[in-house]
């Protein structure tokens, strides 16, 4: 493979050390195809694209993918868990209070971990989560009106 060749989703399940399956490859499709997804918009994703599959099988996928870093998962306190396909370059993500709605956001401030700590308790620190809290545009016009 070329350095201008993207790795087929099949070729990167198998370069994780996964087997590659129907639900496998659709459920990493769907993630990346998707914006922050929570896992009932993920198995109905997954269903469109190869039929029934359990809510277990989706959160067993998905545990799988996101152990091996094809796939992040994050958890805004008070929401349920999103999952995205970017990963592996320590972005934050920013929350509407109103409505959930979730973007990303570039690194904070210079090279991962975007962050130092002002006392890292002897940490060697690897990665910083930011996640910044307000409205939408469409919350906030809407509240303003």
């Amino acid at each position: 493979m070329t350095a201008s060749q993207t790795p087929t989703t099949a070729e990167e399940l198998r370069g994780a050390g996964l087997r590659v399956t129907a639900a496998r490859v659709a459920l990493l499709e769907t993630v990346r195809d998707g914006d922050h997804l929570g896992v009932e918009a993920i198995a109905s994703g997954v269903r469109d694209r190869v039929g029934h599959i359990s809510l277990q099988a989706v959160y067993e996928g998905l545990h799988a993918l996101t152990a091996v870093g094809l796939v992040r998962r994050i958890e805004p306190a008070g929401n349920p868990a999103r999952f995205e396909g970017r990963v592996g370059d320590n972005h934050h993500h920013v929350v509407c209070r109103t409505c959930g709605a979730v973007a990303d956001v570039d690194c904070a401030a210079g090279e991962a971990p975007c962050l130092t700590a002002s006392d890292d308790h002897g940490f060697s620190v690897d990665e910083a989560e930011v996640i910044y809290w307000g409205q939408c545009p469409d919350c906030s016009t809407a509240t303003s009106s």
